[in-house]
């Protein structure tokens, strides 16, 4: 809770008590990109908290394990004071109405990204009202998705420069054990 709280004319009340704004930022991360990071960072100047959450769908066998996305996670978040990592599995409305969660953020790098996701944000506001903050990608992570940095990785391409560190570190490692 801030001391501060906007009053109806959107100024600020003094000695009055705000409720944390807090939002999440769900996706699979299976890995990360600077995408990810860019569009987490971003929302981070937006809300007083905000949170990765990493979905667990036991149906899928992803490339990382769940808990080793989050120790990723937690490790290119770590300079970001207002940021945590979490995971869920089911409804993300339910996920966000258990934590206190008012808006998910999530970024868009196409018109296809925008048609799956207006569906999506249009659900959950009709389940739970809950808000969904639609961020235009950097231009620069446009055409970077995670299955395609794998798919580059695994044919021997250079996916340094799209990914941060400990990711690059972790899919050459993997790839390395895979032959």
């Amino acid at each position: 809770m801030t001391q501060n709280a906007q009053n109806a004319q959107g100024g600020v009340a003094l000695g009055s008590v705000r409720a944390m704004r807090r939002a999440v930022c769900p996706g699979s991360y299976d890995p990360a990109t600077n995408g990810h990071l860019d569009i987490i960072e971003r929302a981070s100047k937006l809300f007083d908290e905000v949170v990765v959450a990493v979905g667990v769908n036991k149906s899928k066998k992803g490339l990382f394990t769940t808990e080793e996305r989050m120790d990723m996670l937690r490790e290119i978040t770590a300079k970001l004071p207002n940021v945590r990592v979490d995971s869920w599995q089911g409804l993300l409305v339910d996920y966000c109405r258990e934590n206190d969660i008012i808006a998910v953020a999530k970024g868009l790098r196409s018109v296809s990204d925008f048609d799956y996701e207006l569906q999506m944000a249009q659900m959950n506001r009709e389940l739970t009202g809950l808000e969904t903050l639609l961020m235009a990608n950097n231009p620069a992570y446009g055409f970077v998705s995670s299955s395609l940095v794998k798919e580059v990785t695994a044919l021997g391409g250079d996916i340094e420069h799209l990914v941060p560190p400990i990711v690059f570190k972790r899919l050459s490692e993997k790839y390395s054990e895979r032959g």
